[in-house]
């Protein structure tokens, strides 16, 4: 019995200690969330501001794009981008030839997608697409790193870790973007975003952005 009770009290302190790991990480990577989102719309205003400049003069229709995603335990957010494809770009959808339409049913993009603007092409390439996402971690729907956000659709491709993969955060980088992105698989990215979760803590955070930034600077997987 005395055997019996020090195990029980040995388990209630441990758990007590994950879940005091657990809050301080979620409380240090809010805090990075937000000091570190808010200080880059402040560095890259200038870049901002020349961008939606750019998207306008490209082609008609608004310079930033608003897109439903799920978020963490399934809530819809609108995750922002600065326009990459053509303002009818869903009619476009409808036109495309049986081998595309396969295509974009399994992986949800397009190689060579007929909607996307020149300049989307570039922003696109080089990740500027992504810049207004600072705002959607800013005001806290997103993280620094955590799993892309996904339509709900595509909710299917994770099968039984699909609850798992809701429990995230969904994040402007994390270890799919930074290991090959376009250059993987759906369900190399699905096994990528269970890792994340699995191993997730502050300084695997840290590292994933160090090796993004080389991903980025070497346009690995980048279409």
């Amino acid at each position: 019995m005395e055997q019996l009770q020090e195990n029980k009290n040995y388990t209630q302190v441990e758990n007590v200690e994950i879940c005091e790991k657990s809050l301080m990480y979620y409380f240090s990577k809010r805090c990075f969330d937000f000091i570190s989102s808010l200080c880059a719309i402040i560095v890259f205003l200038p870049l901002f501001i020349i961008l939606v400049i750019l998207v306008k003069l490209d082609s008609k229709g608004p310079a930033f794009f608003g897109h439903k995603r799920l978020g963490q335990d399934g809530k819809s957010i609108k995750v922002y981008k600065f326009r990459t494809m053509v303002t009818n770009a869903e009619e476009l959808l409808k036109q495309l030839t049986p081998e595309q339409k396969k295509e974009f049913e399994e992986n949800f993009k397009l190689e060579n997608d007929p909607r996307i603007t020149k300049l989307g092409n570039f922003l696109r390439k080089s990740s500027l697409d992504e810049l207004p996402q600072l705002l959607n971690i800013l005001i806290g729907n997103m993280s620094v790193v955590g799993p892309r956000p996904i339509v709900e659709k595509e909710l299917e491709k994770y099968g039984i870790y699909g609850d798992k993969f809701l429990s995230a955060k969904p994040g402007l980088t994390g270890l799919w973007q930074a290991s090959g992105r376009s250059d993987t698989t759906y369900e190399e990215r699905v096994q990528m975003d269970m890792e994340y979760i699995d191993k997730r803590s502050f300084w695997f955070d840290i590292a994933i952005i160090f090796k993004t930034v080389g991903a980025v600077v070497r346009k690995e997987g980048a279409k």
